[in-house]
Order: C-alpha cells, then structure tokens, then sequence
C-alpha cells in the first residue's frame, strides 16, 4: 500500500511534531517556523554554508580529540560539504526574526546534517549529541557570523573595492590633461584637473580598503569554545583551537579564536565596527555616484562635462531621454547601507549580561550591507566610470569664462580689484583676461601666463 501522506511525527524534549514528509529538518526547525511567522524571510545563504562550515570543522574536532567515532565524524563532515557547497537551500527555512541566540537556526542546520549524515553512515546522528557537540547556538552563531561576514569581504567586497579603485586611476591617467572648472558650494571655484578630481575618488576608495583590512583581525577573532556563556561548559579545550585550524585552511583566512569568550558572547562589537566601515564607504560611493551624476547632468540645461554609457531608455514618455541609471542604483544601495549600520548599532546594544539577542539580525543586516556595497562599487566601476567619455569643447569654454580665475591675480592686483574684475568679466560675459587686460595694465601676454588654468591646478604661489 502506497504511504500518501504528507508528514511524517518528528520528536524533540517537547513532545510530537508534525513534519513536511520529505523536509530533512526535524521537530525543532517545524516549531520555529510555525512560530516565527514574522515575513522576515530566511538568513542569507553565505551565513548558512559558514554555520556548515563551523559544523564540519567542529566534526573533525571532535573526531580528533576522540570524542566522536569515525563513522559519525565522516558523516557529519560530509553532509555538511553539501551544505557548504550551496545544496539543500530550501532545507533552511527560519525566519531571519527568531530567538535572538540564532538558536532556531543552528538547530535547523543541526537536524539537517544530522538527517543527511544518519541516511549516508547507516548508524543514527543525533542533532544535538553528535553534530552540536561542544557547541551552543551562544558562540556557533557569533563563529558563523564572523566567518561568513570575513569570507564575503574576502572573496567579493575586497576585489570589487580594488576593481573600483584601478578603474579610477586608469581613467585619472587617461585624462590627466583635462582641466576643468572646480566648484565649490556648487559654484564655479578655481580650476581642477580631471586627473584630480579623480584621484580623490580613488583616495576615498583606498581609504575605505584600508578601514576594512584594519577591522578584520577583531572580527575574525572568533568566538567558538565559549559554549553557553563564555566559561566553556562542555567542551574540551582544545576544541576551539582545533576548530579554527580547520576554518582557516578552508578559507584560506586568517582567524584566531577570541581573546575573551564572555566578551564575544556578551556583544557584537566587531560587527558593529565593520558595519561602521561599510557605511563610511556607501558614503563615499554616494559622493562619487553623485559626483558622477551632476558631471553628466544635461545635456542643455546641465554642467555636461562627461556623458555616462546610454545603458537604457530614460523615459516612458520622453523620446530620446538616457539617465544615469547606474549611479542611482549605487545611490540607492548605498542608502540602504546606511540604514543597516542604524540597525546592527541598535542589535549590537542588545547584549544583556552574557548573550546579544539580535544575532541572526546581525547576520541578515551585515551580510546585506556587504553584497551591497560589493554591488554598488562593482557597478561604478565597470558601467560608468571605465566608460564615460569627457566634453572638452564644454569644459574648456566654461573654464574661459569662469570669473574666479581672477583669484590668481590677488598677490599682484589685491582682493578688491581682483573682485571687481571677476564682477564686470560675469555681467559682461567676457573672459577674465580681456577684462583684467583693460583694468591691471598688466600685459596680455603676461596674464595668459597668470591666468593658465593648468598651471593654476598645480597650487603654490602663481606669481
């Protein structure tokens, strides 16, 4: 007789659950998805295969020191490769907004290995006996938030960020002779080089590298062997050293375990410092997006300096109109970042005594602001900045008539002068030579020396 039904009884210290027939999690996992209805939605993907991660290295652990047969140890070790590896996704389906230890979802991850590992070595693996052992959700959750946060700067957040960064010093050296009006309060200033203005960008990047790779040392500090409440109940000492050997050789990362397990249980610090440096760079990606959209602004009515790549049509109802899309995408990242950093600021101060009770928020939110900034800086650079094409007719006419040049005049003419000229050179619509030539007395010839906005970029004393 065929079986049609479409549950089958799980059992945990509660009692009896009802659990999807095929579902490789248990009773554990089926109450917490009955029970954290919230519509928040899964935990990303990186931070489930780093929880796996933990879990693999955690059975190698133990099979080392003994505490765990080969069988089970190989078992474990092998479900949990799967997971890594990104198969069974849709056997993880708690809500991000759960118990604030991330207990629900370390179980869920526990229940699963421990399905998968039963199923391949023929003996039974217990969730909690076998693939838990000498772990708590307490410092598993912080270990696999710190890990998968570390991989995904690793892998994809740093080579975005240095992609970013060579773009704009290759486009700097490419227009290194373009001299263009600068502007300061949005208004004309004195002259910039594109090579300069560009270069600021590219600092801002570097800077933003430099405050991620300074933050990494306290984030991989992991918290793994502080069990329930940082005393380390229940595991061997040894333990968390043995763990974090093999993280680093999977990873190819630098972590080293905690030098203060209460600490690490206690808060999220080191979260929340890294939150802080994803959001100074969407800060500085926002400038250079809304840099980048002002220069490009136009074409008539607008500064129309540089012309971004046409990547779409602009307007369902006005012909022929291209927006820069890609910088109001990076925007928009960028402003959502921002908001993360509000919200792990507010998780990370919800350490009561010895656990922080937002931890799979946390995860979620830090997580997000990564893929975020990754995107956004990955975009800039590759369909925007590598191909935006520079209007010289424009700037160069612009720079003409800019009244502030007479800035370079003051040592030689005085403040008042200087200021009366670049008045009549703006009412008139005159450059600033032919007026200043009629006023100083000054030679034309000698004022195309003072007033050459390429030398004037070069700052110091331009008598």
């Amino acid at each position: 007789m065929v079986d049609d039904r479409s549950t089958r009884i799980e059992r945990d210290s509660l009692g009896e659950v009802e659990v999807p027939r095929d579902a490789l999690y248990g009773a554990q996992t089926q109450r917490a998805v009955d029970n954290f209805d919230v519509g928040g939605g899964p935990l990303p993907g990186a931070f489930i295969r780093a929880l796996a991660l933990v879990k693999k290295a955690a059975a190698m652990a133990n099979r080392d020191l003994g505490l765990l047969d080969d069988a089970r140890a190989e078992a474990i070790v092998e479900a949990a490769s799967t997971i890594t590896a990104g198969h069974h996704a849709d056997a993880f389906p708690v809500d991000v907004y759960q118990t604030g230890s991330g207990t629900s979802t370390n179980m869920n991850v526990n229940e699963v290995i421990a399905n998968l590992a039963t199923a391949a070595a023929g003996v039974d693996v217990h969730p909690n006996d076998h693939v838990n052992r000498g772990q708590s959700s307490n410092d598993v959750i912080p270990t696999a938030i710190a890990v998968s946060a570390a991989v995904a700067v690793d892998t994809d957040l740093r080579p975005a960020l240095g992609r970013l960064k060579d773009v704009i010093d290759r486009r700097a050296d490419e227009l290194s002779d373009v001299v263009k009006t600068g502007r300061t309060h949005l208004m004309d200033a004195m002259p910039v080089r594109l090579d300069q203005e560009l270069g600021a960008w590219s600092s801002q990047v570097a800077a933003g590298i430099e405050r991620i790779e300074g933050a990494l040392p306290r984030l991989c500090a992991l918290a793994i062997g502080g069990t329930a409440v940082g005393s380390g109940i229940n595991t061997d000492p040894s333990f968390a050293g043995r763990v974090i050997d093999v993280l680093r050789q999977e990873t190819g990362i630098d972590f080293s375990e905690s030098g203060d397990h209460f600490r690490d249980l206690a808060c999220q610090d080191a979260s929340v410092e890294m939150s802080g440096h994803l959001n100074t760079l969407a800060v500085s990606l926002t400038k250079i997006a809304n840099d980048l959209r002002w220069m490009n602004s136009g074409p008539l009515a607008g500064l129309a300096e540089i012309e971004l790549p046409a990547l779409q049509p602009g307007s369902s109802i006005m012909p022929g109109k291209v927006n820069p899309v890609i910088a109001e995408s990076a925007v928009m990242a960028c402003a959502r970042v921002m908001g993360n950093h509000v919200t792990v600021t507010l998780a990370g101060q919800s350490g009561n005594f010895q656990l922080n009770v937002m931890l799979p928020l946390i995860a979620d939110t830090l997580l997000g602001s990564i893929r975020l900034v990754t995107g956004a800086a990955r975009i800039l650079a590759d369909k925007a900045i590598a191909g935006f094409t520079v209007n010289r007719d424009r700037l160069a006419s612009q720079l003409a008539l800019n009244p502030v040049l007479v800035t370079a005049l003051n040592a030689r003419i005085g403040y008042e002068q200087g200021a009366a000229i670049a008045k009549r050179a703006w009412a008139e619509g005159r450059p600033v030579i032919d007026v200043a030539a009629e006023i100083t007395g000054i030679s034309r010839e000698e004022l195309l020396q003072l007033l050459d906005p390429a030398r004037l970029t070069r700052g110091g004393n331009v008598e």
